[in-house]
């Protein structure tokens, strides 16, 4: 709604006054004398929409402003009066609902809030604040994104970020636990059942088979076996520098 009115208040600022009166000029005739004359109906709507478009410029300069002073630093936004003012001790999605047609949300977000220019009616927590901005030292907005219990990302059906900032939210975070700014938590696992010696048969050592004594080959049919005189010379080419 507030998108439409913008683009009403861009497109009426753009014609001029003097346009807007040679259009809409009536003529009376005031004791055999042409008279021409403005309605004020057109005169009041021409100067309201200048003053909409003043304000709405005056407010488009102030958030470039800010966005600007918090392009290089985000994350002394969440400690500014701004922020406090506008989201108090809430997380930044906790309010917010998605507008969708029936009673049944759907089960993925939208891929993108923003395509070029245009915005969407009712933007993401993140696309509709300009000056929350993702960065892996952002860490005070990224853990209003992370699970306490089990330290994963919320999913995005739940806080209602877009696919898009969803996906830039899973990489700072893996980028911000790289650089040890966000603890990673690791599932326990009891090994204290587990036997670690070399005393059971998978380590231990491989037991003389019986009937074996000193000088036999390890299988009888061992002494049997004569190899091909080609293949062996190859392969003794072959491993030469590796035998000692």
């Amino acid at each position: 709604m507030a998108a439409s009115l913008q683009s009403i208040v861009r497109a009426v600022s753009r014609v001029s006054p003097t346009v807007l009166q040679r259009t809409h000029r009536a003529q009376t005739i005031r004791n055999g004398v042409r008279v021409l004359f403005v309605s004020p109906v057109l005169r009041h709507f021409s100067n309201s929409a200048h003053l909409a478009c003043d304000g709405v410029g005056a407010r488009a300069s102030e958030a470039l402003e800010s966005q600007s002073r918090y392009k290089e630093i985000p994350w002394e936004y969440l400690e500014s009066e701004e922020y406090i003012e506008r989201y108090g001790s809430r997380l930044v999605w906790s309010d917010y609902r998605r507008n969708h047609k029936g009673g049944i949300p759907p089960q993925k977000t939208r891929k993108t809030c923003i395509r070029g220019e245009k915005i969407c009616g009712n933007p993401c927590p993140i696309c509709r604040d300009q000056n929350i901005i993702i960065h892996y030292q952002n860490v005070k907005l990224l853990q209003q994104f992370i699970s306490p219990h089990t330290g994963m990302l919320y999913d995005s059906t739940r806080t209602g970020v877009c696919r898009k900032q969803q996906k830039q939210l899973a990489i700072a975070i893996e980028t911000a636990r790289d650089h040890g700014l966000i603890p990673t938590q690791l599932p326990f696992v009891d090994f204290s059942g587990e036997d670690f010696s070399n005393s059971h048969l998978a380590v231990g050592r491989t037991p003389v088979p019986p009937g074996y004594s000193h000088g036999e080959t390890w299988y009888a049919w061992y002494g049997a076996v004569e190899p091909d005189e080609r293949e062996l010379a190859r392969v003794k080419k072959l491993y030469k520098p590796y035998l000692k």
